[in-house]
């Protein structure tokens, strides 16, 4: 009887219409653009233009979110953790070093090119350490308020059928995917740690779900000029990173990880699914800490992303670029993925893919590099990039973080599978959708 009376107050106190105002709220910031001097977007990205156009503020903020990300491993002794951690931390301090070039305008001339540093400082770094905590503090009405609850209960029944993971899973899927890839890793391996996922389930989350969050989706949009397409291109996104994660669940390596047995949740007895989803998501409602509390921590989450994100942006952006530009690293890797571009006519074939290997080492220099190119490249790029889901500058590091048993190796195999396979639906999803005039 006990969880009964629990639920029964957040209805008599408004959790209802709580929940209710504040999933419109955070659906509408997010999902609905709209037109504001003389731009078309949605309200995050107009928020992180309007602080971008206060340009001493905007930089005096960006170089001190990169000193914070550079200078706080050395403080709190995380840069001696682990080999991959020290090379992370030697990263961020040459990220550091670059922004101070960049600001001071004391860097040689090859470097202060307009397609190297002041792209990556300008377009990237600055888009990220602003809209990222601006888009943190907008995922609480989406997170917090008992929607991603709902959803979760929701979702169960087509959890295992498709993913091979739980039914409790989808709560980690979807704070993964709208939230951001640190949250929702920290999400699974303290699930996996509690036994409540198996090795194969995990990296299957780890590795499927766990992408880049719809700020950092914002600025992939952006540097491919298609955020008048904003909500074809979320959904196509999330759409086909599903799909790729539902196959990749039944090939090698992740088909032949441990598998103890099934850990499902049973449905709560008496209860519909609908009953039982609306009842989990006025309990989170209830509960919920109080809106300016939430946004506080949220901005405090969305900070420390910041910070441990934009500077390796301009270190191993400029790293990636060089290498693009003046060795064959990515083209021996492109020669994997050409065969494809080539078949499906993505542009120059060989110049996508080289560019397209390039998100290996982070998910935004396929942007860069292909943020010219025609309509349908830039919508397949902008799309892999997220799909793809590993990328060494972070997420790699983060899922290595955890206590999940898989290796290096395995990590690469699998974002090579999942390049192709994201290549290959992006492709055609886009003609579908060029061919009946949603993407034009």
């Amino acid at each position: 009887m006990e969880p009964e009376n629990v639920i029964a107050v957040p209805v008599k106190s408004g959790s209802g219409i709580k929940l209710l105002l504040a999933s419109l709220f955070g659906i509408a910031i997010f999902f609905v653009p709209f037109e504001l001097a003389g731009r078309s977007t949605i309200l995050v990205d107009h928020l992180a233009g309007a602080l971008m156009a206060q340009r001493p503020l905007a930089l005096g903020l960006i170089l001190l979110l990169i000193a914070y990300g550079a200078i706080s491993p050395l403080l709190d002794g995380r840069w001696r953790a682990r080999p991959i951690d020290t090379l992370l931390s030697l990263f961020k301090l040459l990220g550091l070093g670059l922004a101070i070039l960049y600001v001071t305008k004391l860097g040689p001339a090859w470097l202060m090119t307009p397609d190297r540093l002041p792209f990556l400082f300008d377009k990237l770094a600055m888009s990220v350490g602003l809209i990222v905590p601006i888009g943190a503090m907008a995922l609480t009405f989406l997170l917090g308020f008992g929607l991603l609850e709902l959803i979760g209960v929701l979702m169960q029944p087509v959890m295992r059928p498709l993913w091979r993971t739980p039914g409790h899973s989808a709560i980690d899927a979807v704070a993964s995917f709208v939230g951001s890839y640190s949250v929702g890793l920290l999400i699974t391996n303290r699930v996996f740690l509690a036994g409540k996922y198996t090795v194969r389930e995990a990296v299957i989350i780890a590795t499927g779900f766990s992408t880049v969050s719809a700020a950092f989706m914002i600025i992939v949009a952006k540097t491919l000029n298609l955020m008048e397409h904003w909500n074809f291109y979320f959904w196509s996104t999330l759409v086909i990173t599903f799909v790729i994660t539902a196959i990749l669940a039944r090939v090698p390596p992740i088909s032949g990880m441990d598998h103890q047995g099934e850990t499902d949740e049973p449905l709560p007895a008496d209860k519909s699914r609908w009953q039982a989803a609306l009842e989990s998501g006025l309990a989170q409602s209830s509960q919920a800490d109080p809106v300016l509390r939430q946004l506080q921590d949220n901005l405090k989450d969305g900070l420390n992303m910041a910070a441990a994100v934009v500077p390796t942006i301009l270190s191993v952006g400029l790293l990636g670029l060089l290498l693009a530009q003046h060795t064959p690293l990515f083209d021996l890797l492109g020669w994997l993925l050409w065969p494809l571009t080539w078949l499906l006519g993505l542009g120059e074939p060989l110049e996508t893919a080289r560019a397209l290997s390039a998100g290996l080492a982070e998910m935004f220099l396929p942007a860069i590099l292909l943020k010219d190119a025609d309509l349908l490249v830039r919508y397949v790029t902008a799309v892999v990039s997220v799909s793809s889901v590993l990328f060494f500058s972070a997420s790699i590091p983060c899922i290595l973080a955890t206590r999940i048993p898989i290796s290096v190796g395995q990590l690469v195999v699998i974002w090579l599978l999942r390049t192709l396979l994201g290549i290959l639906l992006a492709a055609l999803c886009g003609r579908l959708a060029m061919a009946l005039g949603w993407l034009s």
